[in-house]
């Protein structure tokens, strides 16, 4: 058996000087990165690292997803392949920790989809992705009542808590309705600006590192020339709101739409997983992994979190 396996960072068209550019670039655990071109015509070819067998099988990925440390290394390392392959030439990214056992298998698997492969790419030419989050704020705790004498005609301890809570449930209303509107303001932001929209899962549990209530976490397709409009506008979609924020990062490469193939028709096996959240592009894992695996066939490996979010909802193009 190989001491290595082909990890795929991504489908890309060829470009000028994007030769060069990979030939200088290392990628998950330190390996340079390669281009190996598929057959299938059209000048795409697969961004692809030789990785330690050890590492990246199936079962060592499994063990590795207890392992945030060695996910965030992952993790920082495939966008930071990405990244660069998007500075200069349209790129398609696949799943975190996408392993074929040989170049031939991963050629192989994706070259029998390489038509549907460039229609893709031809999608995302000229744009980027920016994420959108609205957080609900959590109200500030009252301030405590000062005693009252006895026989005084202020409420009872248990009524003044009463009225407490009806207080802060108030103000939480007012905030979501305020998250509400500012959500509407960000779609139709996007109806004007955006190409495309994905809708992810919000964050809660261990994937909630931001302070409020995360109440949408939407991703959109921009044209690059429409970029900056768009984040101006998404910016100020909270202004004059009480109680919610909107967070806004980007642009990214657009892993969000980056459709990755089916495994079901992948005659040699590849391995991916699905996360609940997707990870946040600079590939922090507190916000990167919250794994979901699944398994596939001969795959060298199968249970890494993954780069493209599961369960989106598409928008329509507006």
């Amino acid at each position: 058996m190989s001491d290595r396996v082909s990890y795929v960072y991504a489908v890309v068209r060829e470009a000028d000087g994007l030769g060069e550019a990979v030939a200088g670039l290392s990628g998950a655990a330190g390996a340079p990165v390669r281009l190996l071109p598929l057959t299938g015509g059209d000048g795409l070819s697969l961004a692809v690292s030789s990785v330690p067998s050890e590492d990246f099988r199936e079962e060592a990925l499994k063990r590795h997803l207890e392992d945030l440390r060695w996910l965030e290394a992952v993790a920082r390392a495939h966008h930071g392949v990405i990244e660069e392959l998007s500075a200069l030439t349209t790129v398609l990214p696949l799943r975190l920790a996408t392993v074929y056992l040989d170049d031939e298998r991963a050629a192989n698997a994706l070259d029998a989809q390489s038509e549907v492969l460039a229609r893709r790419l031809s999608h995302l030419a000229a744009h980027v992705e920016w994420g959108v989050k609205i957080y609900v704020e959590q109200p500030a705790a009252p301030a405590p009542q000062p005693s009252q004498p006895a026989g005084s005609e202020d409420l009872s301890p248990g009524r003044a808590y009463l009225r407490t809570r009806r207080a802060q449930r108030t103000v939480r209303d007012t905030a979501h309705r305020s998250a509400r509107t500012a959500a509407e303001r960000i779609e139709e932001t996007g109806r004007r600006y955006a190409a495309d929209r994905a809708r992810h899962r919000v964050q809660q549990g261990e994937l909630a590192t931001a302070p409020g209530e995360n109440v949408l976490n939407d991703a959109y397709l921009v044209p690059r020339d429409r970029a900056e409009e768009f984040r101006d506008e998404v910016s100020r979609a909270a202004d004059g709101l009480d109680g919610v924020r909107v967070e806004l990062t980007g642009p990214w490469a657009p892993y969000s739409f980056a459709t990755p193939p089916d495994p079901a028709d992948d005659p040699a096996g590849s391995g991916t997983s699905d996360p609940e959240d997707p990870p946040d592009p600079a590939g922090q894992s507190g916000g990167a992994a919250d794994p979901d695996s699944t398994g596939t066939g001969d795959a060298a490996g199968s249970a890494a979190p993954s780069s493209q979010p599961a369960g989106t909802e598409r928008g329509t193009e507006p």
